[in-house]
């Protein structure tokens, strides 16, 4: 489960002769080079070993979640592997998957080359609903033990707590803030009362495009850090942009292939606008409590202005007028 951030800085003992160290300490023999990727919450590094082939190695972040969670994330993609479901699993260097150096605990991955999935493309969204309904078929055959659950209380009531108890938002648009936040997370549980009881599985959690690698035999699911449990709808919704006519185009046609192999219940859909509120109010926390990392200043410098806090107002605002419209259709 998550845990309080700590105040040090929690990478800054992850030197380059401790990544290359680690690597090492599992049978690796990289030869010196080694390239960081795109990623926050963890440390990602491309390394390169001395026989000219190379891996991706990730370090999680320190505190974040306990080992029997993280080693769930990696059972679960194991799982899925061995379903011949493309996602990137983790090696097994000594029959273990999470391993552990200088205080870091991290996994090594195959390397996955890919772009960017064409999400405007009918065909590319109806072959990611296809492995989608298969991710999902595998994920309804039984719960999670130690990974959390998407629920309105962990990412929309203590976010906001947190925000307001730590002074992030400036004086002056507290009170706005505090209170359009008050009625999104309103419209959120009547949103959740609308769908009534559906199906609580294991999700990929956070399957935007760039967790998308695509390539000529079709996708890649990447990176299930923050795989949880909780509705179907999570994994679909952000596969859907632009405005309502193309959402819900690109809804059709994902589900497509989604429903080749995993039924949809259609009262999920009064979730996507609830559930795309919820995460706007979690991002806005996970980069606060990550302020102190030296990488999120850097990355995020427009986060904390007052620009930021009225825009996310604005936002707010247009989540409560979009959650009282009718859902899309199926």
């Amino acid at each position: 489960m998550s845990a309080p951030e700590s105040t040090a800085p929690p990478f800054a003992d992850l030197t380059p002769d401790c990544v290359l160290g680690a690597l090492e300490s599992v049978g690796f023999l990289p030869d010196g080079r080694f390239h960081a990727l795109n990623s926050y919450e963890n440390r990602v590094y491309l390394i390169w070993m001395d026989d000219g082939s190379s891996v991706v190695a990730k370090f999680y972040r320190p505190e974040r979640w306990s080992d029997a969670a993280i080693q769930e994330e990696h059972d679960f993609t194991a799982e899925l592997a061995g379903h011949e479901i493309p996602v990137v699993a983790p090696l097994t260097p000594g029959e273990r998957s999470l391993h552990e150096h200088a205080g870091f605990r991290f996994a090594v991955y195959p390397r996955r080359g890919g772009r960017a999935p064409e999400l405007d493309d009918p065909k590319v969204l109806e072959w990611i609903g296809r492995f989608m309904g298969r991710i999902h078929a595998v994920g309804a055959a039984r719960p999670f033990a130690h990974r959390p659950t998407l629920d309105i209380a962990s990412f929309g009531e203590e976010p906001r707590a947190w925000l307001l108890a730590h002074d992030f938002i400036p004086p002056e648009l507290r009170k706005p803030w505090e209170t359009i936040v008050g009625l999104a997370l309103d419209g959120v549980r009547a949103a959740f009362d609308r769908a009534g009881d559906v199906a609580q599985i294991r999700l990929h959690g956070d399957c935007h495009a760039g967790n998308l690698l695509w390539t000529p035999d079709g996708p890649h699911f990447v990176d299930f850090d923050d795989c949880r449990r909780g509705p179907a709808i999570q994994d679909l919704w952000m596969l859907l942009s632009g405005d309502r006519q193309s959402q819900q185009r690109q809804l059709l046609d994902a589900l497509a292939g989604y429903e080749d192999f995993m039924s949809f219940d259609p009262r999920e859909l009064h979730l996507i606008e609830a559930l795309r509120t919820l995460r706007l109010i979690h991002y806005s926390a996970w980069i606060a409590r990550r302020w102190n990392d030296p990488a999120f200043p850097a990355a995020f410098s427009w986060f904390n202005t007052q620009r930021y806090w009225e825009e996310r107002v604005l936002e707010l605002r247009e989540q409560v007028a979009a959650m009282d419209e009718p859902p899309l259709r199926v």
